[in-house]
């Protein structure tokens, strides 16, 4: 299968409001459309996970994180332009989330998002035009899905499609860094 086959399909049920399993520019992912409140409720579903612990996701571009972060702080900007030039993949939590699935915001209004520069999920992100959900592939407290071949046969069967791409990598992958900017300019790293 090609990789814009995969992506075809993929988005073709994204967009029915189904959940994927996909390679990242980190670790395996879960996704599902970031808008959709009752595909985000499945992907909580499906990691046995408390909805209080907050996802993640990924855009495509500086214009789709616009669309969904009301102020994106300039400090915010400055460390983007830093990892696009080659750091550690790197989620970034912005207050005044706004145009995504209330159950994926945090209660205090903040939502973690990555601007990704990984080939396939950036295609991914950029066909399907929305933000993705973007959550580690195990059940929550297990380990993260390093390669596809980490992927335990029950979220396997639990999702509606797994990507075929990038599915023989056998190599070491890990999450990202995670830095939670607020208004006033405080930072704080969460994951290094």
């Amino acid at each position: 299968m090609t990789r814009e086959e995969d992506i075809r399909r993929a988005v073709e049920v994204l967009r029915k409001g189904g959940v994927i399993l996909y390679p990242t520019d980190t670790v395996w992912g879960i996704g599902c459309d970031a808008t959709n409140e009752e595909a985000v409720k499945r992907v909580y579903e499906i990691k046995q996970r408390d909805d209080s612990k907050a996802l993640i996701c990924l855009v495509d571009s500086d214009a789709r994180l616009q669309r969904y972060v009301r102020n994106v702080p300039e400090v915010a900007w400055q460390l983007i332009d830093s990892i696009q030039e080659g750091g550690k993949p790197t989620t970034l939590v912005l207050d005044g989330a706004v145009n995504l699935a209330a159950n994926l915001i945090a209660e205090d209004g903040s939502i973690g998002i990555r601007i990704t520069q990984e080939p396939f999920s950036k295609e991914l992100c950029f066909r399907f035009q929305k933000a993705l959900v973007s959550t580690s592939a195990n059940i929550s407290g297990q380990p993260a899905a390093q390669n596809y071949r980490d992927i335990s046969p029950e979220l396997l069967e639990a999702v509606d499609y797994v990507c075929w791409s990038r599915r023989q990598e056998h190599q070491p992958h890990q999450p990202s860094s995670i830095i939670r900017l607020r208004q006033g300019g405080e930072v704080e790293i969460i994951r290094k």
